[in-house]
């Protein structure tokens, strides 16, 4: 039963501290959209997309109307368009792109997630043709965003994988250099990815998905942050059960959402994710619960630990909260989303060696780190091979988000604008691992990857 008390405090969170539930996210399944012309197959997936989600902003802003709760993102995932574009007799899967983005557009949603190829250990011919398109694809569309997982702790690494994204995200930093690479910040390279991920730029439909199914992603960094201000002075421990008390209220307003929005679309309701996600507005940073928690600047020492302690913290809470929980969950570190973390990089706190540290404990990896334009392809798959090797050692998901800025360098900033929100230019090692990356072949899967 809820008390006054609950429903005053919920109010508090919404209009002061930046509770929302930050995307609804439709995963529609396009498996039988396949065709040999790939005009039809276009022709399918746009009529289906827009069949399947057509009341999707419809339900989210009643929702939103009815119960009080900001949704600020209605968005769409598909079945990874590697997969859809296997049967058809093009080399080129740019329509399909065009298609996605037209469909989400249609039926007015932020994002649309899934042009995406999973090639932890090779490529079939789709995969190699989505792969190569997807620089032209961020290019001339607006909504779709895109993922590629490299690796996963069950199959170990595909280098090759690693050493061609490197080149893609260079390709699709030239493609977009008049929108300062706009394309990269909608591309996103993983290990051990997830079927049910709510959150762009990395959500796809899983192959073990239904049809169609309801994800939603909750967020409240700055209700965190409130909430440990009332318990300055007291130990770690009632630090963390500050944490999971708080998370096991933000949960539940997300599973209410979820719910009756998977009821009135006619879908079953999938997972919560329970990520902090920030965002650029003031008192909605999960650097700023970091310090709150006794760090001088995020990135100082001490970082990684109140780092983890957090993550763990909002797991505990919201697995009460919800039968459900899945996608990513954890706390986000993406540098150009959180005004906390801009601050930190701004005044050399935070650096890019210290962000990889800290995905190690947290969700997800190195997310929307604007670098210099002249930072090679091999030392960006260097970078990625660093972060799939953490996922796959630790068999969680990481990923890496790199933007290299053309014409841009260290001390220079990027502005995307909206939940992009802004970065400065982030210095990366001088030191080159070319050789490495040239070797090519497959890091083979660590021991725990057999649990059988």
């Amino acid at each position: 039963m809820f008390t006054i008390k609950d429903i005053l405090e919920t109010n508090q969170m919404i209009t002061q501290n930046n509770l929302d539930v930050r995307t609804i996210t439709m995963g529609i399944s396009l498996r039988d959209c396949g065709h040999p012309d790939i005009k039809v197959t276009a022709q399918k997936v746009y009529d289906k997309i827009t069949r399947k989600a057509e009341k999707l902003v419809q339900v989210g802003e009643e929702l939103e109307m009815e119960l009080g709760v900001p949704i600020i993102n209605k968005r769409i995932s598909v079945t990874p368009v590697s997969m859809v574009g296997e049967s058809c007799d093009s080399n080129d899967y740019v329509p399909l792109a065009k298609a996605l983005d037209e469909a989400g557009k249609a039926v007015g949603v932020n994002f649309i997630g899934g042009f995406s190829a999973l090639v932890d250990k090779g490529y079939t011919k789709g995969d190699r043709n989505l792969i190569c398109s997807i620089p032209e694809a961020l290019a001339v569309t607006d909504i779709v965003c895109s993922s590629v997982s490299v690796g996963s702790t069950k199959c170990g690494i595909n280098m090759d994988a690693v050493a061609e994204m490197g080149r893609v995200i260079k390709m699709a930093a030239e493609r977009t250099a008049d929108r300062d690479a706009i394309g990269c910040a909608k591309l996103v390279v993983f290990c051990n990815a997830v079927p049910d991920n709510p959150f762009m730029a990395g959500a796809f439909h899983g192959v073990t998905e239904p049809e169609t199914v309801i994800n939603v992603g909750v967020s409240g960094p700055g209700v965190v942050k409130h909430a440990l201000e009332a318990v300055r002075g007291q130990d770690i421990g009632a630090v963390a059960e500050t944490i999971k008390k708080t998370a096991f209220k933000i949960t539940r307003v997300g599973q209410l959402v979820a719910q009756e929005a998977a009821r009135r679309l006619d879908t079953q309701f999938g997972i919560i994710d329970l990520s902090l996600a920030p965002t650029p507005a003031i008192g909605d940073s999960v650097a700023h619960i970091l310090e709150e928690i006794g760090l001088e600047s995020c990135g100082c020492p001490g970082t990684t630990a109140t780092l983890a302690m957090l993550n763990d913290a909002v797991k505990k809470g919201g697995l009460m909260a919800s039968s459900y929980v899945g996608g990513l969950s954890g706390a986000f570190i993406p540098v150009s989303e959180d005004a906390g973390m801009i601050a930190a990089v701004e005044r050399g706190s935070l650096t890019l060696e210290k962000l990889e540290a800290m995905t190690c404990v947290c969700s997800v990896g190195l997310d929307m780190i604007a670098i210099p334009g002249d930072v090679t392809a091999e030392t960006i798959s260097a970078i990625i091979a660093d972060e799939a090797a953490i996922g796959m050692i630790n068999n969680k998901t990481t990923a890496v988000r790199l933007i290299p800025v053309p014409g841009k360098t260290v001390g220079e900033q990027v502005e995307f604008g909206g939940l992009l929100g802004y970065a400065p230019i982030i210095a990366v090692s001088k030191f080159k691992a070319d050789a490495f990356i040239a070797r090519g072949g497959r890091i083979p899967a660590p021991v725990r990857s057999l649990t059988n």
